[in-house]
């Protein structure tokens, strides 16, 4: 189709979907291959040119003065003949016309709108670059034409199918789906899909591809049924299809032959709006579709103009295309001999367009044919702004311009880079660096309404965002889903891990398919598919669950437990009861038995005994820096003042028996009262020298103890210097000993002084806790080794007090006629 004006821009369409090409011999004439398969949709869009075009040189406004005229060339679903058609725009010439005078043919053109598919538009675009041609592409997709080394004069109003790869993985994301399958064309744009997906999928970590299959050209049957199986075995329930009408026709009758149900078809671009596939045949499988569409658009005054269309027209450069609609749409010849048999329907020319029920005229969902719309017009615009250039401030060498008269392709280009307008219906036009334009997507589904009609309804959109991310915007409430549920379906490999687990990846499998092993102890992931557990900090361990971290347990011999209760009020009954005894011996401080072995010495045995009870309060309680420093000093100081008394009175009865004997009595001087307290003094401080140094040196200091127990934190006392802590227990031991020895060997004097059989008994029983305590202290984790040097400490106190104390108040209570001095030196305290 031709329509001569002072600039021609040319179109290519597919009017025709197939072709066949004659069979040529090295004799023969050539022949020119034959276009089959009228494509109305095809030739709507060719007319939506032819349109654009009438309706720019009405409008006074847009390139005042000049007559846009285009030629429109049909690619009859070939590449050889699109690319030929292609070559015939910028050479000018058609195939051979009838010679004139001037031997003229077809006009040059400035810029060319088209091709429709993405092969074609490579092709064309690779060899009509080294001419500076503009080609401004309606449909073509492919991200590879985004290649401005290869491709520097390629623009589209179409979004690449970069765009529309990650519009569909926001779609995936958005319904949680990660395990998908993805079917393509075997072409140009199936393929760069192809790579294109799988490398954008890997790059969001949104999902994986169960399998990605070529759906054959030629429609091999036996590799569609083998696709359509593996479609039906996989246990992804999603099908992503980046494939052309005609391929998705016959996936679509296996997918029928098979009974393939209960997967959830996305749609590219390329079929989202096919008719051909919206029939009762399909739509059982594919009533749910969600598709990404081209941009929907408006087109005031294209419907008067396809009404206009006419084969009656004088314009006999449209007149064979016009009449090819004509006949196919209403299925008559206008020439009697094609009919086979003379018998088919005439047409006429006079045939009412408006009372055929025809897609040609229902314009309620323009996509393709807007963007047509709106590539026409940019070159208009970009053709505006050239011939606008003032001269002398032009962006050519010498600050020259383009006129009318000398344009050429290559100057459009720079133009064609910078051109920016609105449409009619309110969309921004204009072309990024790689010539693409600005994205935006319809998200389309599709519905099977009762009564058997069908619905292609708009659910939401997808479109760049100021931060050029993708931004998808859903209507959920309008989807259909095509199950039984009416939910959307869940497709994922294997189950998200909860927190508490972690990915487990199986070998040689996609990463979306995974065990899930819980965290370790001590370990967490407190989100969804952690790859990794991370461990908690110090003072914290892992909850059952193991989704956080939580406090550690504290452990130490507490107040509040049964334990320490037991051993607090057992440590405040031996401290009362030692309260009791000195008020019973002060109260008979007098009696014989009291005045008896230096009363003062039993006094500060006394006191001694009551600070060993209390000082077993220290280790109960959580350690903190003073307690763990006090407890062993007091500890030590406090049973060396009880030891050191016990020694000293042990001493005294021996020093009395030798006095008993002849020439004794020179041996008492040495164990007079000041002796004793002297002895009981120095012996002591040698101990409280002894904590000193220690606690200068390497002072005991609280601790937070882990390893006896990974989920608790054991509260204890380091003892800071184990040389310091063996030479207190030691020289405790030592006096202990001592006294033991001295007692033993006073046991058998004569009953008179048998107070010594008291100490000796005492001493058997402290040494006897003392030792059995030591494998039970190392033996004992945490708490309980305090607990059991409480229990030694009362254990021990106990066994003094009452051994050496017990006879005594029995006597002073019970027994007060044995209080008497003439009782004690007759008879003698028994035990």
């Amino acid at each position: 189709m031709h329509k001569p004006g002072d600039v021609v821009l040319g179109g290519l369409f597919e009017v025709h979907y197939t072709s066949v090409f004659p069979e040529q011999t090295f004799t023969s004439e050539p022949q020119q291959p034959i276009c089959k398969g009228f494509d109305t949709l095809g030739f709507r869009h060719a007319m939506t040119m032819a349109f654009a075009i009438e309706e720019i040189n009405n409008n006074s406004d847009l390139l005042p003065n000049m007559t846009l005229g285009y030629s429109l060339y049909d690619n009859c679903g070939a590449l050889v003949i699109g690319f030929s058609g292609a070559l015939s725009l910028v050479s000018g010439r058609d195939k051979q016309f009838p010679l004139q005078e001037n031997c003229s043919g077809t006009p040059p053109v400035l810029g060319i709108v088209g091709d429709h598919y993405s092969t074609f538009s490579i092709a064309i675009a690779n060899v009509l670059g080294l001419y500076k041609m503009s080609i401004v592409s309606y449909f073509a997709t492919c991200s590879c034409l985004s290649d401005r080394q290869r491709f520097p004069t390629f623009f589209r109003t179409i979004p690449s199918d970069a765009f529309q790869v990650r519009a569909m993985i926001q779609i995936l994301k958005h319904f949680g789906w990660t395990w998908v399958g993805l079917l393509v064309s075997d072409d140009d744009y199936g393929l760069h899909v192809a790579q294109s997906f799988q490398s954008d999928l890997v790059m969001s970590g949104r999902g994986c591809l169960a399998y990605v299959e070529v759906i054959p050209w030629d429609s091999d049957p036996g590799e569609l049924r083998r696709i359509v199986h593996l479609i039906k075995t996989s246990t992804a329930r999603v099908v992503i299809v980046f494939a052309h009408e005609i391929h998705m026709i016959q996936l679509m009758e296996e997918v029928v032959s098979q009974n393939v149900t209960g997967r959830q078809w996305i749609a590219s671009e390329a079929w989202t709006s096919a008719s051909v596939l919206q029939t009762a045949h399909f739509m059982p499988y594919l009533s749910g579709t969600l598709g990404i569409a081209i941009r929907r658009g408006e087109i005031p005054g294209l419907r008067d103009f396809l009404l206009h269309l006419s084969p009656d027209q004088n314009d006999n450069s449209r007149y064979n295309m016009v009449r090819q609609f004509w006949e196919h749409t209403f299925k008559c010849k206008f020439d009697p001999a094609d009919w086979m048999d003379n018998e088919g329907a005439i047409c006429t020319g006079e045939e009412d367009i408006k009372g055929v029920e025809t897609e040609f005229l229902d314009l309620s969902n323009l996509r393709p044919e807007y963007n047509v719309y709106k590539a026409v017009y940019a070159l208009a615009y970009a053709l505006n702004d050239m011939l606008q250039c003032e001269p002398g401030r032009g962006p050519f060498r010498g600050h020259s311009c383009a006129t009318l008269q000398n344009m050429e392709p290559w100057q459009l280009v720079h133009y064609l880079q910078k051109v920016n307008f609105s449409t009619p219906f309110g969309d921004q036009v204009s072309f990024d660096e790689n010539g693409d334009a600005l994205p935006i997507y319809d998200v389309m589904n599709w519905l099977w309404l009762p009564g058997g009609r069908i619905q292609v309804q708009n659910v939401g959109e997808v479109r760049r965002s100021a931060s050029r991310s993708e931004e998808l915007i859903l209507n959920e409430d309008e989807i259909f889903w095509n199950f039984k549920s009416k939910e959307p379906p869940r497709s994922v490999c294997s189950e998200s891990c909860p927190p508490g687990t972690r990915i487990a990846r199986k070998k040689g499998q996609p990463e979306c398919c995974f065990n899930c092993i819980p965290c370790s102890e001590g370990k967490i992931s407190n989100r969804e598919n952690s790859l990794e557990c991370i461990s908690c900090p110090e003072d914290f361990w892992s909850s059952p669950q193991r989704d956080r971290c939580v406090p550690k347990k504290t452990e130490f011999l507490s107040y509040q437990e049964p334990l320490g209760i037991c051993l607090t009020t057992t440590s405040l009954l031996g401290t009362c009861i030692c309260a009791v005894v000195l008020g019973i011996f002060t109260y008979h401080r007098r009696t014989p038995i009291v005045r008896a072995n230096n009363s003062e010495l039993s006094f500060l045995l006394l006191v001694s005994l009551k600070l060993c009870f209390l000082c077993s309060l220290l280790f109960i309680g959580q350690p903190k820096l003073w307690t763990c420093q006090l407890r062993h000093a007091a500890f030590g100081i406090s049973f060396v003042l009880c030891v050191s008394c016990i020694l000293v009175k042990t001493m005294v009865v021996l020093a009395v028996f030798k006095a008993s004997k002849p020439g004794g009595g020179a041996s008492l001087k040495w164990f007079g009262a000041m002796q004793q307290r002297g002895t009981v003094f120095v012996l002591t401080c040698i101990q409280a020298a002894i904590c000193t140094a220690w606690l200068v040196s390497a002072s005991p200091a609280p601790h937070k103890n882990t390893q006896y127990h990974n989920d608790k934190i054991v509260y204890e006392c380091l003892v800071g210097s184990t040389i310091g802590f063996a030479m207190l227990m030691g020289y405790i031991g030592f006096l202990a000993i001592l006294s033991f020895l001295l007692a033993f060997l006073a046991r058998n004097l004569p009953n008179n002084f048998n107070e010594a059989k008291l100490i000796t008994f005492s001493m058997l029983i402290f040494c006897a806790v003392w030792v059995a305590f030591v494998p039970a202290y190392i033996n004992s984790p945490g708490k309980y080794a305090d607990a059991v040097e409480v229990f030694a400490i009362l254990a021990s106190s106990f066994g003094l007090l009452l051994a050496l104390f017990g006879p005594k108040c029995y006597i002073i209570l019970l027994r007060p006629e044995r209080n008497t001095k003439k009782a004690i030196m007759t008879r003698g305290i028994k035990s």
